[in-house]
């Protein structure tokens, strides 16, 4: 029998699925639950949705009872398509950057841009929010923020507001990453460049978001060469006077060209590249973020990068292992909530690729905890959430993930 054979089916819940099929077999309650070695009582609250059947080996068993494959039973999960609000804020964000004009559409003709020490207050306070994962809140401040960065820079045009211009720039494109919109994230990553002037500083800030956007659609080489050539401009040579900020840079920019070339299965340009990061972050020491710059760097942050490089080149077990002692420190836990949550999610595959489902759930259930945004809202966790649910049982905790995301059965 398949699902052909029942109208509806995918429409009816398990338990109803279940009862309907024991009783077209002519089996009593009783019978079943002889056969399955359990009590007529369990099977009672099965079909009338009381209990809840949750675990693959179960519906199996359940299944070679009632003589049919068990994805009768289990259809293949699927996900819904992104929000209607998600999908309306990315369209804001994309008509805010179609606006070449000084104001933008986000401005209001009548009212004067607001001075940079204020514009200053409020990419701060979006920066905040983006690393406590508040991205559906970055996502409608970016707009306004957008429009008002243009209109400051092109009123003053000093240093301080091409900055400003930049740092805006660069937390669309990261947040657009975030939301699976790669062509417009490097759209917003490429303005940034643009608004560098030639800056080395500038620069290195600018090519962050631009190697992301890059990787997410799979260009990899470009962002490596993107993130070694803004590394080099800045610190061509470290040393004892190279400022804090200046290391972070660096260190950030060969870290994302060290994930590039692991993307690239570059495994020696992966792990020098990655050497080279864990140097300046030894001089650097581990901070949640350098002075105002947004930037997050030290040695952890370098370890759990190595993780993830790992996982690029296959080896899953070595990636797990740097995971464990990356999480282990202090350090993990004061950095940002966003880091650690998106982290957590890039770890799944490792879990799942060794055999490990139930730590890849664990993984994910923790990161909803720290930010929920970064697991219910960037479609990245929502695959690998459906990955965990197609490898095997799941405890409670993923179960009720999945149904709060809202992974569904056709």
């Amino acid at each position: 029998m398949t699902t052909r054979d029942r109208p509806d089916a995918a429409e009816l819940p398990i338990g109803r699925q279940v009862a309907q099929l024991r009783a077209r077999l002519g089996m009593t309650q009783q019978v079943f639950a002889d056969r399955l070695g359990g009590s007529k009582s369990w099977v009672d609250k099965v079909e009338r949705g009381v209990r809840t059947l949750d675990r693959l080996s179960v519906i199996e068993a359940v299944a070679e009872v009632l003589g049919v494959d068990p994805e009768v039973l289990l259809p293949r999960v699927s996900i819904r398509p992104p929000t209607t609000g998600v999908a309306a804020a990315i369209e804001r964000v994309r008509a805010a950057l179609a606006c070449y004009d000084a104001a933008g559409s986000g401005a209001d003709e009548h009212q004067p841009p607001p001075s940079a020490a204020e514009l200053d207050r409020r990419v701060r306070n979006a920066w905040a929010a983006y690393r406590h994962a508040h991205h559906p809140q970055v996502m409608r401040l970016l707009p306004d923020l957008l429009a008002d960065a243009r209109h400051v820079e092109a009123a003053a045009g000093t240093g301080h507001t091409a900055d400003l211009l930049v740092r805006v720039y660069r937390l669309a494109a990261q947040v657009l990453v975030k939301f699976g919109a790669a062509e417009l994230a490097w759209l917003a990553a490429d303005r940034a460049m643009a608004a560098t002037a030639g800056d080395p500083r500038r620069t290195a800030v600018a090519a962050i978001p631009l190697a992301q956007a890059l990787r997410a659609q799979d260009r990899g080489r470009l962002a490596m060469a993107a993130t070694i050539t803004a590394a080099h401009r800045l610190l061509p040579a470290p040393s004892r006077a190279s400022s804090a900020n200046d290391l972070a840079l660096a260190g950030t920019l060969l870290t994302e060209a060290a994930i590039a070339a692991a993307t690239c299965a570059d495994a020696t340009a992966a792990r020098d590249l990655a050497n080279r990061a864990a140097r300046l972050a030894t001089a650097h020491g581990d901070h949640p973020r350098a002075d105002s710059g947004d930037i997050g760097f030290g040695p952890t942050t370098v370890d759990l990068a190595r993780a993830l490089i790992a996982t690029e080149l296959g080896d899953s077990h070595q990636a797990i292992t740097t995971h464990q002692h990356a999480t282990a420190s202090g350090a993990w836990c004061r950095l940002p909530a966003e880091h650690r949550a998106a982290h957590l999610i890039d770890i799944v595959r490792a879990h799942l690729d060794v055999g490990d489902p139930p730590a890849a759930g664990r993984a994910l259930v923790i990161a909803d905890r720290i930010a929920p945004a970064e697991t219910r809202t960037r479609p990245t966790a929502r695959a690998a959430l459906t990955a965990v649910l197609r490898a095997g049982p799941t405890s409670a905790d993923v179960t009720r993930l999945a149904t709060t995301i809202g992974l569904t059965r056709p």
